[in-house]
């Protein structure tokens, strides 16, 4: 197993945390790296998700999209997906959120157990883990500090 982890610490309640990063319909709005996160189907505490962003890696810029089932806990603060379609098939990801002091701890695991047999071997799995979970992980939690801090 291949597993990536992003942290950031955000000087904030869960609940400021939550209201925004939990909410994925409003993603777009604050990650534009994100072009759309929709609800395709709710079926009592998941929901089916479909999802997309932009991808840089120098001049050039594609879009990549995936279909995920969605569990949100709030009391838990937590969020996990499973990515159903997609080059990313089969990996789960989590989120949790840590209180410490007046910041919380805000951490993306994502566990790279790919069904994709291209994305699937060791090579693959580093280069899904290093080139863009990471680098749409970071992005993200760096989006989320700043739209949660400024508010």
């Amino acid at each position: 197993m291949h597993e990536a982890l992003n942290r950031i610490s955000i000087r904030a309640t869960p609940e400021q945390i939550m209201a925004l990063a939990f909410d994925l319909p409003a993603w777009p709005k604050f990650l534009p790296h994100y072009r759309w996160v929709a609800v395709l189907a709710q079926d009592g505490e998941r929901a089916t998700v479909e999802m997309a962003c932009w991808r840089s890696f120098g001049p050039l810029r594609w879009p990549l999209k995936w279909r995920s089932h969605l569990w949100v806990d709030h009391e838990r603060r937590r969020m996990r997906f499973h990515h159903i379609g997609g080059p990313a098939r089969g990996m789960d990801v989590e989120w949790l959120l840590r209180p410490d002091g007046d910041r919380v701890e805000v951490s993306i695991r994502h566990d790279l157990s790919l069904e994709v047999p291209l994305v699937r071997t060791a090579l693959g799995k580093w280069i899904v883990a290093e080139i863009f979970v990471r680098a749409v992980a970071g992005r993200t939690l760096a989006c989320l500090k700043e739209a949660v801090e400024a508010a």
